[in-house]
């Protein structure tokens, strides 16, 4: 056999070698668990809707209310989060989010930023009971609507397989009952 014959002859078995060395095998603590729930959320940044709020508000200097009805599905989980844009100053927002772990689709959200950073959108007027207009529109995951407020711009969204649910009926009810 040549000298280059060999050599790859030994490299293939070398390999072969270490690919039988490992056979699949993982090896880990017993004490690798994944994170929960509520700790793979907390660790993308959210907090506890109150903590949120109330980042929101010492950076905004504004005072949120929050709706007093939701939809009427089962969620097992709320989550809040402040985010501030430091480079642009134009994306500060709120976002708050009640979902829920055994039903994937159960979703709702509630976006809320300061009016002077408001973002526009078009779709479906609405007028709430105190006169305020609205926007219903669906994209596609969420429905939405999305109306001004107390110096803020409020967007609120339900996943679009939810339940049956009346979806612009259900959010402009929620709407109304901020005060």
């Amino acid at each position: 056999m040549s000298l280059k014959k060999s050599i790859s002859f030994l490299l293939l078995l070398l390999g072969l070698f270490i690919l039988e060395g490992n056979n699949g095998t993982v090896y880990g603590s017993l004490n690798d668990t994944p994170p929960s729930f509520e700790e793979q959320f907390r660790e993308m940044g959210n907090k506890t809707v109150v903590e949120a709020v109330k980042d929101f508000e010492k950076h905004c200097n504004c005072g949120v209310k929050l709706p007093t009805m939701i939809p009427s599905i089962p969620f097992t989980h709320e989550f809040g989060e402040f985010y501030e844009d430091k480079e642009y100053k134009i994306n500060d927002s709120l976002q708050i989010r009640l979902v829920n772990s055994e039903i994937r689709h159960n979703i709702f959200k509630i976006d809320i930023r300061p009016l002077k950073n408001k973002l526009d959108f078009e779709g479906s007027k609405y007028t709430l009971q105190d006169g305020t207009n609205g926007i219903y529109f669906a994209s596609d995951l969420f429905n939405f609507f999305v109306f001004e407020k107390n110096n803020l711009q409020y967007l609120i969204g339900i996943h679009n397989m939810a339940a049956n649910i009346e979806t612009p009926k259900v959010l402009i009810d929620i709407a109304n009952s901020i005060n």
